[in-house]
């Protein structure tokens, strides 16, 4: 990677956070891993959880955030794993970096089936997201990507360090490039 951006997605429990790390603590470039959730834990006064439909201005405020954070460490030579909840819905922004700002900007969805999700879930430890409803919810939305379905990674059977692999090896593809 050189530059680069990495958006590793999916619902709750998927292994986003300790895949992006892998990949970060394992790369040959100076890279930043840039954990979505650090930005709505910012929110101290007025947050609203950020699956719930009444937060769709605060959602959209904190990807703008995040996309800007993103290329100020791209344009400083970072290459830059964003790990956290990006649907299709809110990659517009991130489009116009591959545009504006001519980044490599790839975009991969980690997919483990929803009993292994929910499974995972039950692991969980402090603040992370534990309701069987929002996560059910959230990985039903990344269910049908339609034209990015091929972006998808199964990750049912996968452990983080075969995820991780299999995350490299499909950059290395090039095919989960956005714009």
């Amino acid at each position: 990677m050189n530059n680069e951006v990495i958006i590793l997605t999916g619902p709750p429990a998927a292994g986003k956070t300790t895949v992006a790390e892998l990949l970060a603590a394992n790369a040959s470039v100076p890279t930043v891993h840039l954990t979505t959730d650090l930005f709505y834990r910012s929110i101290r006064t007025g947050f609203v959880l950020p699956f719930l439909p009444e937060a769709q201005r605060q959602n959209e405020v904190v990807i703008e955030a995040i996309v800007g954070t993103v290329a100020t460490f791209a344009h400083g030579g970072y290459d830059v794993v964003v790990d956290g909840i990006v649907g299709p819905w809110f990659l517009p922004p991130f489009r116009a970096l591959c545009e504006s700002d001519d980044l490599t900007v790839s975009y991969v969805v980690l997919r483990p089936d929803l009993d292994t999700t929910l499974s995972r879930a039950k692991e969980r430890v402090g603040d992370e997201l534990k309701d069987v409803d929002a996560i059910t919810g959230l990985h039903s939305a990344f269910a049908q990507l339609g034209k990015l379905e091929h972006h998808a990674i199964d990750t049912g059977e996968l452990n983080a360090e075969q995820t991780s692999a299999e995350v490299r090896r499909v950059l290395a593809s090039g095919e989960y490039r956005l714009g």
